[in-house]
């Protein structure tokens, strides 16, 4: 199988779908990651968070601890995402060149700008793609609900994701251990309804059995 997983940030993917992805890469299908911003950003105070060159170098680091090699990024200003025809062309061009046959990206529900316009383009640019599952990867309300409605037992990686995520240490250093927590609660609670130890849930888009 050809995977791609969309994320608007360094870091997006990982905890949306970084379990699934590192159970992919164990199965031998041909992983790779598209992350739309440069991920740089500040405060309304302008006080730096994150620069371009930590955030680059973090999800590099992120990536390769889930097992994955291929990582693109499109260098989009972050916060200023747009649903439009670039970001479409840009993405089905990606999906056709890598041959996809299912795509992990954010959930069309998301409160976030940049999470919400992704989502949206990569449902126009997958349109012929068989698979697409949507995950949610923050923390903030929103005025829809996301219903997890296809899950994938992450039991064995969820150490691997935990990794991944900390390696984003701007990130971590701002949240702290709290964010690690709300990720691990979320996945145990998943994997509690399955009854495994882990799991991740996703918001199917489309998903055809081959």
């Amino acid at each position: 199988m050809n995977i791609l997983a969309i994320g608007a940030h360094f870091d997006d993917i990982e905890l949306g779908c970084g379990g699934a992805l590192a159970k992919h890469v164990s199965e031998k299908d041909n992983v790779s990651m598209v992350v739309v911003t440069h991920s740089a950003y500040m405060t309304y105070k302008s006080k730096p968070i994150r620069s371009k060159d930590a955030a680059f170098k973090e999800g590099k680091n992120a990536a390769l601890i889930l097992g994955i090699k291929k990582i693109t990024c499109l260098g989009y200003e972050t916060k200023k995402v747009q649903y439009c025809a670039e970001l479409i062309e840009q993405l089905n061009r990606i999906i056709d060149e890598l041959h996809i046959d299912t795509v992990y990206t954010h959930w069309t529900g998301d409160v976030h700008q940049d999470h919400s316009a992704i989502a949206k383009a990569t449902l126009n640019a997958a349109r012929h793609v068989p698979r697409i599952l949507m995950y949610r990867s923050n923390w903030y309300a929103s005025a829809e609900t996301y219903v997890g409605n296809f899950y994938i037992d992450i039991s064995k990686y969820m150490d691997k994701k935990i990794k991944s995520i900390k390696a984003h240490k701007t990130e971590y250093d701002k949240f702290g251990q709290r964010w690690i927590d709300f990720v691990a609660h979320q996945n145990r609670n998943s994997g509690i309804e399955l009854g495994v130890d882990y799991a991740e849930a996703f918001q199917l888009a489309r998903y055809l059995n081959a």
